[in-house]
């Protein structure tokens, strides 16, 4: 499992990370949600040894990470970090190497990926003949390979199409069913809601929540939608919830407890078909504007 406890760095005045303490068990894919300047980027450059911090320690497995552990993590760079007039598949194999990944190995296991990018008749061109998007690939495709111990991406989804969104997504859940821990950053908050086993929210370098979607989810007040073939208008007349919208035939409400519901139901039922009562769960994007406010 990776770590962190406490971590704390500071940029003259300025407090970047805040005493953040977050776990990524194993199997497990954990996103890193934040605004920019949240302290999301300076996070993963410590986990990965690239800036150290002024408090606080990174742990594997519970101990302190040493060098030879964190060679083994698949990281991928907010900056990305490619030679542009090097062949793809040669620095893909490059980069396979430096951990440690044997040269067939590396060669048949960089044509794979290449071919799940869609890339794989491009594999010997040089990397500045690529479109952005396709760079992006690339640089996945160097994070993911020689089999890491874990994996760190920051932002890995931006630029991508619909299509290497989905590519990315199943090489990513692979990753994760064999045992790998994912920590990821990104701003497409339906792309964490629908990877993700936990989410940890940053603001201003301070975790502000750090749990699953349904138990952030469980900590506000529960709405539910009521549908008819009528006008719900009458629903303002009710004792025991609050009327939060209503639109024709349909409502948006809250109770005050279970016996408020099961009477407006009865209600409802007596005044026409009812086709919905259901409770509506908050989405991620609702959740990270509750935490962070």
């Amino acid at each position: 499992m990776l770590e962190t406890r406490h971590l704390t760095r500071r940029f003259g005045d300025l407090v970047a990370v805040d005493d953040v303490s977050l776990q990524v068990p194993d199997g497990s894919t954990v996103g890193f949600v934040g605004g920019n300047g949240a302290g999301k980027t300076t996070t993963m450059r410590i986990i990965m040894g690239l800036l150290g911090p002024d408090a606080g320690e990174v742990l594997w497995d519970g101990a302190p990470i040493t060098t030879a552990e964190r060679r083994r993590i698949g990281y991928m760079p907010e900056e990305r970090g490619l030679y542009p007039k090097q062949r793809v598949l040669d620095q893909l194999v490059y980069l396979a190497r430096l951990r440690g990944g044997a040269a067939a190995g590396a060669r048949t296991e960089a044509m794979r990926l290449l071919e799940v990018f869609g890339l794989g008749e491009r594999a010997r061109e040089k990397l500045e003949k690529l479109s952005l998007g396709n760079q992006q690939r690339v640089q996945i495709a160097a994070a993911v390979m020689a089999e890491p111990a874990a994996l760190i991406l920051d932002e890995p989804f931006s630029g991508l199409d619909p299509e290497a969104v989905d590519s990315l997504a199943e090489v990513l859940r692979t990753r994760t069913a064999s045992g790998v821990p994912l920590l990821f950053s990104s701003h497409q908050l339906d792309l964490v809601e629908r990877l993700c086993d936990r989410l940890v929210v940053l603001s201003n370098g301070r975790v502000v929540a750090a749990s699953t979607h349904e138990e952030l989810a469980g900590r506000g007040e529960s709405h539910y939608r009521l549908v008819m073939d009528v006008d719900t208008g009458w629903v303002r007349d009710l004792a025991g919830l609050t009327v939060l919208d209503v639109a024709g035939p349909t409502a948006l409400l809250s109770f005050e407890d279970e016996g408020a519901r099961r009477a407006l139901l009865a209600e409802a039922l007596g005044r026409g078909d009812v086709r919905e009562l259901a409770e509506i769960r908050p989405t991620l994007a609702e959740i990270y504007r509750e935490v962070t406010r």
